[in-house]
């Protein structure tokens, strides 16, 4: 794949997601709420891709990893064992003038960026999302909604083990919604205050921490480049101020011009804190007796932890080219909402239409297939081509003769000439060399 040397910006990028479906402001009839999104006939496709390409790379390309699916509402005393109660805050600084407030990170001098105005002292701000539960007033109890997805697989991995056959060193892995009261959400899908997190923390004994700290960290890397455009794009940062209990800590990072770096991934040495700290607030013993040494331990953890919109939102980036006539969106196949868009020629002539019904039913037990018969066939293409889908495949009168197809190349835009029931050979045979 050739490198991406097109500008491409945030704005048309919202554009793109608005117009084909991908990505919508959530309650837009209503004026927007700020920092929540829903995805549209395409996005969820292609985000059901992406999350169905890590779960299957997780649990089935790797043994000893199991999945979950956690509640969002935990015990709130899950929060205060973790120590988001206490230090998941943010220092904001509202300006007295416009009352809008800011991140100190986000700001450059001491002034308002929307106003000039002057900016108060300070003040911390927690981010996580608090609820109540309950039907009579007096009786709610204060809870949180999820700041992290992570915390329900250290509070099911005794369950798990003893549920199991699983022996130390094991994964835990899930895809999971999560919740931050961001002061200053923006930048799209990058800054929500609702998103999904994909998990795995991966329980070892503490001699070996060094070594799957790195396994992981290296296979992550991978992943992420065979689903890119342009993997040259793609680094490592390494973080210099860590976390009481860590002792290395990564982030996978995407690069999409000179200027710009945006974290995708974290890779997190964790050690025992996490379950020490749940084993110390619930009273529960969370240590791991190794069945063959009979050495009894808190077992370390090495986490990877993601972002799926933002990993979303990369992949739109990365792919999105505009050539002299058309934007493209070279998408990884395995990841486009459709793989193959099936044409009749002519969509006013029955034989062609009935062919092209019947290539299209059989195609779509197996692949995800669109099938469009608007229009001329080159705005067909183009249309196709914007949204990603790897083949065209056309229906001719040339078809009713020798049962073959032409199937058009979304990025070379080639066609050639195909038998039809060699369709899902052809198909399979380059979606698996990716």
């Amino acid at each position: 794949m050739k490198k991406n040397s097109n500008v491409v910006t945030l704005s048309e990028i919202v554009s793109l997601c608005k117009r084909r479906g991908f990505v919508f402001q959530n309650s837009e009839i209503y004026g927007g709420i700020q920092g929540f999104y829903d995805y549209g006939p395409l996005g969820v496709e292609m985000k059901n891709n992406l999350k169905k390409l890590w779960w299957n790379w997780m649990t089935k390309e790797h043994s000893q990893i199991v999945g979950i699916d956690g509640a969002i509402v935990t015990n709130p005393k899950v929060w205060e064992a973790s120590g988001h109660l206490k230090n998941f805050t943010d220092p904001v600084s509202e300006c007295k003038k416009c009352h809008h407030r800011f991140r100190q990170e986000d700001l450059a001098e001491k002034k308002c960026p929307e106003c000039e105005g002057e900016l108060g002292s300070p003040r911390q701000f927690n981010i996580l999302m608090p609820l109540e539960l309950g039907v009579i007033e007096s009786d709610r109890i204060k809870a949180y909604l999820r700041g992290e997805a992570c915390q329900t697989i250290y509070l099911d991995y005794k369950n798990v083990l003893n549920s199991t056959r699983l022996k130390v060193p094991f994964g835990i892995c899930q895809i999971g919604k999560a919740f931050r009261n961001e002061v200053t959400p923006g930048n799209f899908l990058f800054r929500v205050r609702e998103f999904e997190q994909w998990d795995l923390q991966w329980f070892t004994h503490p001699s070996e921490m060094e070594k799957w700290f790195e396994y992981w960290k290296e296979e992550r890397m991978k992943w992420y480049k065979s689903i890119f455009s342009n993997p040259n794009n793609l680094s490592f940062f390494e973080h210099k101020k860590l976390a009481h209990y860590a002792k290395k800590a990564f982030d996978i990072i995407y690069k999409p011009s000179p200027t710009e770096v945006k974290e995708i991934e974290g890779i997190h040495w964790r050690g025992d804190w996490d379950l020490s700290r749940h084993a110390k607030y619930s009273g529960v013993d969370l240590s791991y007796l190794d069945p063959v040494s009979g050495e009894k331990f808190v077992p370390w953890i090495v986490e990877t932890s993601g972002g799926v919109d933002r990993t979303f939102l990369f992949l739109l980036i990365d792919s999105y080219y505009k050539e002299k006539d058309r934007i493209v969106l070279r998408l990884n196949p395995k990841v486009s909402p459709f793989q193959a868009a099936v044409f009749p020629l002519l969509s006013n002539k029955e034989e062609l239409n009935a062919r092209a019904q019947r290539i299209f039913d059989r195609l779509k037990k197996k692949f995800s297939v669109a099938w469009d018969g608007r229009g001329n066939i080159g705005k067909r293409y183009y249309s196709q081509d914007e949204i990603g889908t790897p083949w065209c495949i056309t229906i001719d009168f040339e078809t009713i003769k020798n049962d073959t197809v032409t199937v058009r190349d979304r990025d070379s835009t080639k066609q050639e000439r195909i038998p039809e029931d060699k369709l899902e050979d052809y198909f399979n045979s380059d979606i698996q060399e990716l």
